[in-house]
């Protein structure tokens, strides 16, 4: 764990977690310089990944508590679910794509998801999505940036063998 942007950005991976609200996230990412560290990281093909709110930050802006900014790696926003039932909140299977390195040998297997709000889409890298309500992003992998709306570290065995599957690219 660090704050120091020099660290993070040297680290053979990097992880962003993300507990809370988008705008709280933002905020203590922007004071250590985060969102720098995490461009520059993808610039020099350094791996990586966001978890939940560290994923939805990732996005252009999210419109939970007002629209607030995220660090703009990829241009779609994070909005709230349509679902009768929020937060959505428990495990949930996971539709990824036929190309996944992260879902390799757990391509069937069900995730731990809280969060009420999502993007839809991604118009770069592989997209893997879930359904809760309606259909939205669940992880996306853009080269050496990765990213889950789920928790992977209390998604049991399928979480575990997930982060072994990232970990590799370190």
């Amino acid at each position: 764990m660090t704050s120091d942007p020099q660290v993070a950005r040297e680290a053979a991976g990097l992880v962003v977690p993300g507990v809370g609200a988008f705008s709280a996230c933002m905020e203590g990412l922007k004071k250590v310089g985060a969102p720098a560290v995490i461009a520059d990281r993808f610039r020099d093909n350094r791996p990586t990944l966001g978890i939940c709110v560290g994923m939805q930050v990732l996005f252009a802006d999210s419109d939970e508590n007002g629209i607030h900014q995220g660090i703009g790696m990829w241009k779609t926003s994070v909005r709230k679910l349509q679902s009768p039932i929020l937060p959505h909140m428990g495990w949930n299977t996971i539709e990824p794509s036929h190309n996944s390195i992260l879902f390799d040998g757990v391509e069937g297997e069900s995730f731990y998801f809280v969060h009420s709000y999502a993007a839809r889409e991604t118009h770069v890298g592989n997209a893997t999505y879930a359904l809760h309500g309606e259909k939205f992003l669940a992880a996306v992998e853009n080269g050496p940036l990765s990213a889950t709306q789920f928790h992977p570290e209390k998604s049991g065995r399928a979480g575990l063998a997930l982060i072994k599957n990232w970990s590799k690219s370190l």
